[in-house]
């Protein structure tokens, strides 16, 4: 049974490639969503997939990557929608 998730991951998660190791990951685990920095210095994700899958989307987000530190997660679960593939959105700015 698909979920959907959206996460928002707070700390140091912007200029360390946490947007693009975050679509790396959702890939390799079949999910479909969107990732992209916030003017606030965060990231926020959209996943959508099986379960389990989100489940450890959600606890990669929370280990980060070898650049980053997570300060903290945000996770709320959202009706299923109609993602195609995942990828990361550009809003046309950087925050680093």
């Amino acid at each position: 049974m698909d979920k959907h998730y959206e996460i928002r991951v707070f700390g140091r998660v912007q200029g360390v490639g946490f947007r693009y190791a975050a679509r790396d990951k959702a890939r390799e685990l079949g999910l479909k969503g969107w990732v992209e920095n916030m003017h606030d210095g965060s990231v926020c994700a959209a996943v959508q997939g099986e379960s389990s899958d989100c489940n450890t989307f959600i606890h990669w987000c929370s280990e980060g990557t070898g650049y980053s530190w997570v300060d903290r997660l945000e996770v709320s679960e959202k009706p299923v929608t109609d993602y195609h593939g995942f990828e990361i959105r550009h809003r046309g700015f950087f925050n680093y």
